[in-house]
């Protein structure tokens, strides 16, 4: 028996961590590519920062690959078995299929236990690092920010157009320096320039070599019969601040990114992510228990799916593998379909949103043990 156990558990895992690579790249690389295409294209971000990037996304995306990769694997063994006939070779040895499902329990016990450490752990410090990663860039490779040929308007009360960039030096600045109505107070013609990184305080420091600045009028700022010539530099710096680029996402952190404990917290503040700020709504109430409950929720679907992938594959008898990754796609959309469902009510707390997450897995797990019981009768 030990051996058919390690039997349909070494097949079955391989093909699962197959199914998972193979719908990780899809749907990373679909999904982050748009992201990521601004920092390749107009940031000129190196590979090594976007390999890191990337890593930022997989384990977010894993907590729906990873059940919908171990529904396929079931899917594929046990319709090949089935298909094979070793199914009913083993139930006249008196082997019941049940007995030979034990491994896939086993293995969906394993995924749901991964997937629960990335719910809780894992996916949340990546979403976290996702959300600094264009502040990371900055410090790193702060040269990266200014792309040749371009006006840069990233940061707060300046704009910099830069002529070229040769990877070392930038050539040919024009500074904007913006009043609080958005409109140039002074702008600065600079020969070439430097960016030095000051990561302690947040800040870029701009070196800027043979520049001279005009002066615009505080009152007419477009008119150019009042610009007022000012100095000529031999060499000057600007300061330009990232705080706005490190707070933006800080301040008001997506649920995803936050750590289970730091969810309870908000739970115990009522609802406030940050003790400082004024006392939030029910509704907000409502969507902080929604994603806790969720996170726990999500672990559970590789059970749901494969205590009803089981007999569908056994039913089918289904030995191609496009037709055991059509059943999956299908399985796995209607599982998540209703996750998405369920979870639209988050801002609803007459509804209980926080219960209503759970609905998935109980009515995949009813369906599913009414298939596998009316198997393990025949």
């Amino acid at each position: 028996m030990k051996i058919i156990d390690r039997y349909v558990l070494r097949h079955l895992g391989l093909t699962t961590l197959v199914a998972v690579v193979m719908l990780s790249v899809v749907l990373v690389m679909g999904n982050v590519f748009k992201q990521i295409f601004d920092l390749l294209i107009s940031k000129n971000a190196p590979y090594e920062f976007l390999l890191t990037f990337v890593s930022y996304i997989v384990p977010f995306s894993m907590i729906f690959t990873m059940p919908w990769g171990f529904l396929t694997a079931v899917l594929l063994v046990f319709g090949r078995m089935s298909a094979e006939h070793e199914l009913t070779a083993l139930k006249s040895s008196g082997i019941s299929i049940p007995r030979v499902s034990l491994s896939v329990f086993v293995l969906a016990a394993i995924c749901g236990a991964t997937s629960l450490w990335i719910n809780l752990e894992l996916a949340p410090a990546a979403q976290a690092r996702f959300k600094l990663a264009l502040y990371e860039l900055a410090i790193q490779r702060p040269l990266s920010m200014f792309e040749g040929d371009r006006v840069v308007d990233s940061f707060p009360g300046i704009k910099i157009y830069i002529g070229a960039n040769d990877g070392k030096e930038l050539q040919n600045l024009i500074v904007y320096e913006l009043g609080s109505d958005s409109e140039p107070q002074k702008v600065i013609f600079a020969r070439r320039g430097r960016v030095i990184p000051d990561a302690a305080n947040r800040r870029l420091l701009l070196n800027l070599f043979d520049a001279r600045y005009e002066q615009r009028d505080a009152v007419v700022p477009q008119s150019y019969l009042r610009i007022r010539q000012g100095i000529t530099m031999q060499q000057t710096t600007i300061p330009i601040s990232l705080e706005e680029l490190y707070e933006k996402n800080q301040k008001r952190r997506p649920l995803s990114s936050l750590t289970v404990h730091e969810l309870r917290e908000a739970i115990e503040n009522g609802g406030k992510l940050d003790p400082g700020v004024p006392p939030v709504s029910s509704r907000e109430l409502s969507e902080v228990r929604t994603e806790l409950s969720k996170r726990f929720s999500l672990p559970f679907a590789a059970l749901a799916l494969g205590l009803i992938a089981v007999p569908l594959a056994v039913t089918t008898q289904r030995k191609e593998t496009s037709a055991g990754f059509l059943m999956g796609l299908l399985l796995a959309f209607t599982y998540f379909f209703l996750t998405l469902v369920s979870g639209s009510f988050k801002s609803r707390p007459e509804l209980r949103p926080e219960l209503l997450v759970w609905i998935p897995n109980l009515l995949f797990f009813v369906f599913g043990g009414f298939l596998f019981r009316r198997m393990a009768l025949r």
